[in-house]
């Protein structure tokens, strides 16, 4: 939800790496489309004992030079990556 205004996007799993421990999403359909010419999300997980460090990396075509580049974006990972972290630590196992 950006400005209080639902969004929606449909993604496929382009790639999965499980040597690097990455996913590539490559969006095809939704309220991103409407921006951008291609958008791919990329996640990365980078392991150091116990500690896992999560990396997006979003990569996308403007569709215009007006299109604003999606730092809101960048907002929603956040909030997704703390959510998905809280979960783990409440289950541990």
């Amino acid at each position: 939800m950006t400005n209080g205004k639902k969004e929606v996007a449909k993604d496929i799993i382009e790639a999965i790496d499980e040597e690097k421990k990455s996913v590539t999403l490559k969006v095809m359909e939704g309220d991103l489309m409407e921006l951008y010419k291609t958008f791919k999300f990329i996640i990365h997980v980078d392991t150091n004992g116990d500690d896992n460090l999560v990396t997006w990396t979003l990569e996308y075509e403007k569709l215009s030079e007006d299109v604003p580049h999606p730092h809101k974006m960048m907002d929603i990972l956040l909030k997704i990556t703390k959510d998905i972290e809280t979960h783990h630590l409440s289950n541990p196992n």
